[in-house]
């Protein structure tokens, strides 16, 4: 099954790559490798901001990883000229989560990228990862992951 397919299955169309928000490039394509900068949560009402341990349990903060996982796979597809079937696989990600210093979840907060990315790729969707606390993250937002994806 196509990715496309899998991702209509799951009712997740990819949007438009989202713009930079500073003087930064959103991915860079090195031979078959495409690193691609921090995607902030943000869904159909604007940023998802939070304080993990504070504002937002691990459920809604997974939920929030998720759509970084989408802009991620986004970022991919304009890397690849709109076409997202030329990706291989995930190779991997650092998820950043917004936490008070007490917050010991942060793992499960980046399984909602993760478990949608297996999801919508199967195998090719499995990675290696980092999933760390930071004091605060860009306009306030609950989660920002990057990636690192191999196409052809």
């Amino acid at each position: 099954m196509s990715i496309t397919d899998r991702l209509k299955d799951l009712g997740v169309t990819l949007p438009d790559a989202p713009a930079p928000a500073a003087n930064y490039v959103p991915f860079v394509k090195t031979g078959n490798i495409v690193y691609v900068s921090g995607q902030i949560s943000n869904g159909p009402d604007g940023f998802i901001t939070g304080k993990l341990g504070d504002t937002m349990d691990a459920a809604a903060g997974a939920a929030a990883a998720k759509t970084c996982a989408i802009s991620l796979l986004a970022q991919v597809k304009a890397a690849c000229d709109g076409d997202i079937e030329r990706l291989v696989r995930v190779v991997k990600l650092t998820g950043f989560v917004n936490s008070t210093a007490d917050f010991p979840d942060q793992p499960k907060v980046i399984n909602g990228a993760s478990d949608f990315l297996v999801e919508a790729l199967g195998d090719a969707g499995r990675h290696a990862r980092s999933a760390v606390s930071a004091a605060s993250l860009p306009f306030g937002v609950a989660v920002e992951i990057e990636g690192i994806f191999e196409v052809k």
